[in-house]
């Protein structure tokens, strides 16, 4: 559990440098939005049969970064309306 909320923190750091401009989110958010892209991306390399959803292999965090990406900067579309 601890690594995958480790890993869920890196994924979202990585996530928030791919993201161009400033950035609204704190660092629950990040975390949060990182842990959440962590279970896409582990999801999409269990159903193309490259490992299971807790699994870290290439493919997966690949698809984790970039679930995360797309999930920070959609969180930092809605947090500039508000």
């Amino acid at each position: 559990m601890i690594g995958f909320i480790v890993a869920g923190l890196i994924i979202g750091a990585l996530a928030r440098l791919f993201t161009p401009g400033k950035q609204r989110l704190g660092l629950l958010a990040t975390l949060l939005l990182g842990l959440a892209g962590s279970v896409i991306g582990g999801t999409i390399a269990n159903l193309l049969g490259t490992g299971s959803i807790f699994e870290l292999n290439v493919f997966g965090f690949i698809a984790a970064v970039i679930a995360s990406v797309l999930l920070v900067g959609t969180a930092e579309k809605l947090a500039a309306k508000n």
